[in-house]
């Protein structure tokens, strides 16, 4: 298989999942390291493909035009209060699109979560203390952005609402 043909193999493979693919799994399944993955990523990026690398792995978004698209402005400062933050989001049904910061000299930097499942929270919560990772909002003394998607408005007042009252939700 030349490199084109395994960067078409990768694309298919994203293309036909829902879930997120381990660059480590791509790899061995087509007999390269994966820094040849991290490559060909990097090269269907250029090609236009929208692919992301989340904390489970590499996946193509798929639109859902049928959930509502929000922001939240949040202020946390413990791992733990973090992990509730974002447990309360998913118990409301949200899924938690990213984390984005303002910083002073970069300008808004983001990371993809991609969390909607208890499972996700645990596998994002373990990498952090697995690599001894700083949170992004570690920046902004905690204040930070989520986007996220939610069924719909009910849920998200009640979300919001369970979030102020936790002391993480900054107010308009």
């Amino acid at each position: 298989m030349n490199s084109q043909q395994r960067r078409n193999c990768v694309l298919e493979k994203l293309q036909k999942t829902e879930e997120p693919i381990k660059g480590n799994h791509l790899a061995k399944e087509l007999k390269v390291s994966r820094q040849v993955i991290v490559q060909d990523i990097a090269l269907l990026r250029a090609q236009g493909q929208n692919i992301m690398a989340t904390p489970l792995g590499y996946i193509i978004p798929k639109e859902n035009i049928l959930k509502l698209r929000k922001t939240l402005v949040s202020q946390h400062r413990t791992y733990d209060e973090m992990k509730e933050e974002l447990q309360i989001m998913i118990d409301y049904g949200a899924k938690v699109l990213d984390v984005v910061v303002e910083h002073p000299v970069y300008g808004e930097l983001k990371g993809i979560l991609d969390i909607s499942h208890k499972q996700d929270l645990e596998g994002f919560m373990n990498g952090i203390n697995e690599h001894n990772a700083e949170p992004l909002s570690t920046l902004t003394e905690g204040v930070h952005i989520h986007t996220i998607e939610i069924d719909n408005e009910e849920n998200f007042e009640k979300m919001k609402l369970a979030l102020y009252k936790k002391g993480y939700l900054i107010r308009d």
